[in-house]
This record gives structure tokens, C-alpha cells and sequence, in this order.
């Protein structure tokens, strides 16, 4: 494809104002927890079951060291000192915890480094649970011939995990590379994960570890049949952000929807119990080898994609920085952007072209998931199908990595199979037809619409990285820099739930995957 002209420094400059933003989160990350990770901590260890209104033992445990102000001291101090003073498993120490008035939460009688020595074992045993479904994984996707590029990535979402299972074989049959089980409506909101395998949702289906199992072994089963891998995704965002994360991994997920800031521009979930989430869920991610897929295609349904389309490549770089820091590779950024200029604009497909190429060289390692249009959708399906072939033909032309197709019954009801086969159908037609499309583009006519507009773009997401590594991201989401969503620091659900670390704190989890393991 015909390159677009890119100022390398202005690219190096970017990344530093970037890394910068992120350093700066990472001092916040650095000293504090939520109870999202240790609840994340504790499940790593193996507490497990819920009461008998569903509750989550890692909740109630987690939640009454909450209770007592000691949540600074991680739950792994707790759960580490009653396995010093003899609690037979992790698991009987989590119920006494969590359950029995006589059970002592208050810090004290064992160190920090006696807790963490009791841990040893299951700590070596926690990571290994990761490693081993990583292993188990990439063996089986290597008996398949990897599929070519952009992948083709549906979505099913009936409420019922058994129905999706069956419909994510049918979209397997029908072409598709990934499929993603969209979670039920604000189950981002939930400060709990609910257990076991779930048959009613509004708007997509609970994201449980047993609905993982279950998606995972339809999609090897269909994968085996047609000769074929189909990757499954879900969505590590929210309250529950790392929890799900670990759920994925030990569950051999391929790729997670996972954004530094989707949950507090969108969901309004406080931004400092995002940031720690996300940098926990990360770790998780990175040492898992999952795909993350970043929200940048959110930004486009709330603000305007042709004056914001340089804050989709700010928050790109954003993202970059804090996966970085979390120890993914650039193969695991999965950075998302979209396809939502408004289509009666005129040349608004050379905008489209031109920012799907500047993003494709900037993060030229990087996995690019682009979005369809959906913001100017319109009970026309007729006229969808065309806007999605747009679409499709500017991903193919620009080498895009993953493409969530579009479907024509967007802005209708929630797709049925039909509307899935004929969204593939026509992705597998316009992939083909012109595959090599980009190859025969050698130059865009020099300082003209595509060319300009790649120039414009990177000026602008410039000029806000320095405003923003200026006055931190803090006050950049505050005054609205993204999204044109404000959010403040200490509002949004979830603060209460962000606890500074006491200077014993302990997390044996965290210190593996960070490899700062103490002697």
C-alpha cells in the first residue's frame, strides 16, 4: 500500500510525551490495590464457590478485610498467615476469613516474609496454572494453517451461553476467525463475577469462567472439524476487570477487549480503580500471551471522528505506554480504531483510508483491530451492506489485522445468523477480490487528501500528548480530552474501592509476574 507521509520525530516525540503520561499513573499503581486485584489475588490462589445467594467467596473474603481497613495489607498476607499457623488449604483459610466471627483479620503475629514463604508453593503453582494453559493453547492453534489477514471477527450475543456456543460453530462454518461473546448489558458495573455457566442476559450473555470452558471447548471442537482455529475473545473492563483476566487465561482465551480508560470515559467507573485494574489485568495478559484489544473506536460514537481522529492516535499511544509498562509485547497491542466518519461527507473514504494507513505505520508490530460503522446506521439495510463494504475494502487495502465486520441489521436488532452469514459472505468476497489492492497503490498524489490528512493528524495528536503529559491525564480526562467525556479523579464507581498499600503489603502473584519475586 502507498505509504503516507509520517515526521519520525514527531512519532518519538509522541511516545515520550506517552510514556511520560504513564510513568506518572504508574507512581499512583505502584502504591496502591483495589479490591478488584485482590479478589484477582485470591481466586490466583484457588478460593473458589460462592454462598448461597451467589455472593463470590473471593468477595466476601476480600470484602470483609475491606471492612476492617487492612485491605492494604493484600489478601495474600491474610491467607499466607493462617497457612503458617497451620489452616490445613487456602481454601478452608478463605472461608474461616471470610465466614467465621471467631476469625481474626488484624494484622500482626506472622511477618510479611512468613506469609509470603507459606505462599511459595501455591504461588509457583498459580503461575504455573498460567503457563500451562498458554502451552496448551498455542499447541493446539499450531496444528492449523494460520488464516490470512485481516482476521474476520464476530460477535454473538444471545443471553444463553449454550445458544452462543452453537452460534459461534455456525460462524465458524461460515468464515469467521474470531468470535467474541458480547458481555450482558453493564455487567461492567458488577463488583462481583457471577459463578457457573449462565442462560439469561440482557443484551449479550455473563462473563464467567465457566462460560469461557464453555465457548473454549466449542470453538476446538468446531476448529478440529473444519480445519480451521477459531480464537475466542471476551471483555476484561470494568469492576472486574482483572478477575476476568485471569479467568481468560486460565481458560485459554486468545484475546481480551482491554483499555487503560474505555471504563472510566464510558462506563464512569473511577479512574484511579481503572488504572490499577488494568495495569494488574495486564500482567496477567502479558504473561498469558494474550491479545488485547484496546476501545479507541468508542471515542468516534461520542465525539466527531473527523475533528477527534487525532485523539484515537493519542489514546493509541496512551494505551501503548501503559501495556508497555505491564509487560505486553507489540504483538499483544491489539490497538482499535474505527470507521465512523459520516458517509454522505464528501471523500470521506480517502479520511478513512488515510487514518487506517497512519495508524498501520505508526504501529507497524501491532495486531490493529478496526471497527465498523455503526454511529450513522440506519434501519436501511440495504444501504448498511454498502456501508459496510466500505469498510471492509478500506481494511484490506491498508493491511488491517483484525476486522470486526459489520453487520447490515445493526441499527435493526441484534444480528441473527442470517445477518452474520451475509456480513461474512460479503467480507470473504471484497478480502479476495482485492487482496492485492494495496500492493498496486504505489503513491497518493503528493500533498493531496490522504496525504494531507495524515500530516493533520499526527500534528494534532502531538499537540494534545504534549498537552496532556503537560497536565497530566488526570486533568486531560477531566476537561473532556477524550471522548468529550469529563470524568474527575475521585468520582465514578469504585473509588471506595482503591486502598493505599501499607509498606508490608504483599503479593506474591503480582511480584511473579512482574519478576521482583523476593529471595
Amino acid at each position: 500500500m502507498a505509504r503516507v507521509p509520517v515526521d519520525q520525530a514527531k512519532v518519538d516525540a509522541c511516545r515520550a510525551y506517552a510514556a511520560d503520561v504513564a510513568n506518572d499513573v504508574q507512581h499512583f499503581i505502584d502504591r496502591h490495590t483495589t479490591v478488584g486485584v485482590e479478589r484477582t489475588v485470591a481466586r490466583a490462589y484457588g478460593v473458589d464457590g460462592a454462598d448461597g445467594e451467589g455472593t463470590p467467596l473471593a468477595n466476601v473474603l476480600v470484602d470483609r478485610i475491606h471492612r476492617a481497613g487492612h485491605a492494604g495489607w493484600g489478601v495474600s498476607y491474610f491467607l499466607g498467615r493462617a497457612l503458617a499457623e497451620g489452616a490445613g488449604s487456602i481454601q478452608e483459610a478463605a472461608e474461616s476469613l471470610a465466614y467465621s466471627e471467631a476469625a481474626d483479620v488484624e494484622p500482626g503475629r506472622v511477618s510479611g516474609a512468613e506469609a509470603r514463604a507459606a505462599l511459595k508453593e501455591a504461588t509457583a503453582a498459580a503461575i504455573a496454572r498460567i503457563d500451562e494453559a498458554r502451552d496448551q493453547r498455542e499447541a493446539f492453534k499450531a496444528r492449523f494453517t494460520p488464516a490470512p489477514l485481516p482476521l474476520k471477527y464476530v460477535i454473538v450475543a444471545t443471553g444463553n451461553i449454550y445458544d452462543d456456543a452453537l452460534q459461534a460453530k455456525a460462524a465458524r462454518y461460515a468464515g469467521a476467525d474470531i468470535v467474541a461473546v458480547i458481555r450482558a448489558t453493564a455487567q461492567s458495573l458488577l463488583d462481583y463475577v457471577p459463578e457457573g455457566p449462565t442462560t439469561e442476559g440482557f443484551g449479550g450473555t455473563y462473563a464467567t469462567q465457566e462460560n469461557f470452558r464453555i465457548i473454549r471447548r466449542a470453538a476446538d471442537e468446531i476448529s478440529a472439524e473444519t480445519g480451521n482455529y477459531l480464537a475466542q475473545t471476551n471483555y476484561s473492563s470494568g469492576l472486574c476487570m482483572s478477575e476476568i483476566a485471569w479467568m481468560a487465561a486460565v481458560e485459554r482465551l486468545d484475546m481480551l477487549l482491554n483499555d487503560a480508560m474505555y471504563g472510566i470515559l464510558f462506563r464512569d467507573i473511577n479512574m484511579q480503580r481503572t488504572f490499577v485494574d488494568q495495569y494488574f489485568s495486564r500482567r496477567i495478559v502479558a504473561r498469558s500471551g494474550i491479545v488485547i484489544n484496546t476501545g479507541e473506536d468508542n471515542y468516534l460514537t461520542t465525539a466527531d471522528a473527523v475533528e477527534k481522529a487525532h485523539t484515537v492516535l493519542a489514546s493509541q499511544f496512551i494505551n501503548e505506554a501503559f501495556a508497555k509498562r505491564a509487560g505486553l509485547r507489540e504483538e499483544q497491542m491489539g490497538l482499535g480504531h474505527a470507521f465512523e466518519i459520516n458517509p454522505w461527507l464528501e471523500d470521506s473514504f480517502l479520511f478513512e483510508v488515510s487514518q487506517a494507513q497512519l495508524v498501520r505505520q505508526i504501529f507497524d508490530r501491532h495486531p490493529v483491530k478496526w471497527m465498523p460503522p455503526t454511529k450513522f446506521k440506519t434501519g436501511d439495510i440495504f444501504h448498511s451492506h454498502v456501508h459496510d463494504a466500505m469498510f471492509n475494502l478500506a481494511g484490506i487495502m491498508t493491511g488491517q489485522s483484525i476486522e470486526l465486520l459489520g453487520m447490515f441489521s445493526e441499527a435493526v436488532h441484534t444480528p441473527l445468523l442470517m445477518d452474520r452469514y451475509l456480513s461474512l459472505k460479503s467480507a470473504k468476497y471484497i478480502f479476495g477480490a482485492a487482496r492485492h489492492l494495496g500492493d498496486e497503490i504505489g503513491q497518493w498524489k503528493p500533498g493531496g487528501i490522504v496525504e494531507s490528512r495524515a500530516v493533520e493528524v499526527l500534528d494534532r495528536a502531538h499537540e494534545l500528548l504534549e498537552e496532556v503529559q503537560r497536565e497530566t491525564i488526570w486533568d486531560a480526562i477531566g476537561r473532556g480530552a477524550f471522548g468529550d467525556v469529563k470524568r474527575t479523579r475521585t468520582g465514578g464507581k469504585g473509588y471506595r474501592g482503591v486502598v493505599a498499600r501499607h509498606e508490608a503489603y504483599v503479593n506474591p502473584i503480582l511480584d511473579a509476574l512482574e519478576g521482583t519475586e523476593a529471595p
